[in-house]
């Protein structure tokens, strides 16, 4: 790519960089910790229903 050349990569996500690092006020936060107790709760439990259903 010569130097006087514009790809316009950098222009074009400009918006969406300002999009995803705005936090709406109105958004649901929840603690990373909580998020991974559930997973591996869910894991347990289907394992439990999977070894109670045979």
């Amino acid at each position: 790519m010569s130097s006087g050349q514009n790809s316009g990569g950098l222009m074009s996500s400009a918006g969406l960089v300002r999009y995803f690092d705005s936090e709406g006020s109105n958004a649901i936060t929840m603690d990373p910790k909580t998020i991974v107790a559930f997973g591996a709760l869910f894991g347990i439990l289907v394992r439990i229903l999977t070894i109670v259903s045979f």
